[in-house]
């Protein structure tokens, strides 16, 4: 029997074996993952506030897998696409007919200097880790006075719109415990404003400034002083703080590096339109392994599984792939106080106003404010464990489709 190997039981990894064992019942699928805990990860951003228990982030991958899939706890030591197999740590192998990279994203706050040195966890926190959301909710709970100031250290990050949503519900949190008059609040980014999509950036800069939220812009961390308490920047600029949260270096997985694959941070190269690998025929990528110029977000690779899923089919009878993924990304922003915005945009388009899925109803707004888009983002845990996961049908369209939308 022929078999499929999914490098990954993160999002990505999970939904498309979920899919393929349905579409290829004479095909073998195993998933390799290092670990059996499947962590829920846009839950991470609400934790620090307390909106949600660590035990409503966490899950069996096992459980999550279709019975029929090979499901495998192991470290991955590397890839020899020449070979048709992987090496696991110890030195077992593993052969494929076909294999998909979904290894995602780490983070590596100990890569920007000084950061994981004095003050780590004690007034410097990153709230994509649960260790780190955990700790700095518990310090959040003890913070009435001073400066918080939130940096991105470079990108690619997971979420891009994570920080920027952190910053509003402290804004909210504060206010709620009515300490806010006494907090300064500081967003130091390395790009030229609130966001990588120029409209959408200067709508969020503006909300940012109406909650009275600073921004440092083009702010490139070289180092931290933890016990002086300050950032420099590579271009001599400073900013102090008493309570630092970072969104530390991204990497791909290490695996990939060990295999000599990816480029300088360890992404996977992917062509971005048939998620085809751009060297090896018979290995396909999804998710934040893959160096395609999208946001690293499960909404990404929700869509990127359905291109994913024709393409690996069509390759199994011989057919070329499809180039059919436009890098779609649709993504809530909690905004504080009940309220959220919606973002729909891909490779091209930048996120436009109107009304999603329906274009007359919605009933969600784009780029716009309002309570149903919040309750959107809080239902979206239910459809993430019970219909993403588990690889059935969602009424979205992986493409971008500009019904509902006005320029």
């Amino acid at each position: 029997m022929k078999r499929i190997v999914i490098l990954g039981a993160g999002t990505g990894g999970t939904l498309l074996a979920n899919k393929l064992v349905q579409a290829l019942p004479d095909w073998a699928v195993q998933v390799i993952d290092r670990d059996d805990a499947h962590l829920y990860q846009p839950g991470l951003l609400f934790l620090p506030f307390g909106g949600y228990r660590e035990s409503e982030l966490v899950r069996s991958r096992k459980g999550l897998i279709d019975p029929r899939v090979q499901f495998t706890v192991a470290e991955l030591n590397r890839i020899a696409p020449d070979e048709h197999r992987v090496y696991l740590q110890g030195g077992a192998r593993v052969p494929y007919d076909i294999l998909v990279v979904a290894t995602g994203s780490r983070v590596t706050p100990e890569a920007t200097q000084g950061l994981t040195a004095v003050g780590w966890r004690d007034n410097a926190f990153d709230f994509y880790t649960l260790d780190g959301a955990r700790a700095l909710r518990d310090r959040l709970a003890r913070f009435d006075k001073g400066r918080l100031v939130l940096n991105v250290a470079e990108m690619p990050i997971k979420c891009p719109v994570a920080p920027l949503e952190f910053l509003f519900l402290a804004d909210a949190y504060f206010t709620q415990r009515g300490v806010r008059k006494d907090i300064d609040i500081v967003y130091a980014t390395p790009l030229e404003g609130a966001f990588t999509k120029p409209k959408a950036s200067a709508l969020l800069g503006d909300m940012l400034g109406k909650r009275g939220i600073s921004v440092v812009p083009e702010f490139a961390v070289s180092e931290v002083d933890g016990a002086a308490r300050t950032m420099k920047a590579f271009d001599g600029r400073e900013v102090d703080y008493d309570l630092l949260v970072s969104i530390p270096l991204h990497a791909g997985s290490e695996a990939i590096a060990r295999s000599g694959l990816g480029d300088v941070g360890g992404w996977f190269p992917t062509d971005k339109h048939t998620l085809q690998s751009r060297h090896h025929p018979d290995v396909f990528a999804i998710g934040d392994a893959t160096d395609v110029p999208a946001s690293k977000a499960g909404a990404v690779a929700h869509f990127q599984g359905d291109v994913l899923l024709t393409n690996i089919v069509r390759h199994t009878e011989g057919q070329p792939p499809l180039p059919e993924f436009d890098g779609h990304a649709n993504c809530f922003i909690e905004t504080g106080h009940g309220k959220a915005m919606l973002i729909d945009f891909n490779y091209t388009t930048e996120p436009l106003p109107g009304r999603f899925p329906l274009p007359a109803v919605g009933p969600f707004t784009l780029l716009q404010e309002s309570a149903v888009n919040h309750w959107g983002k809080l239902a979206f845990k239910w459809i993430y464990w019970n219909v993403l996961l588990a690889g059935k049908e969602l009424p979205l369209d992986h493409r971008m489709l500009m019904a509902g939308k006005w320029a």
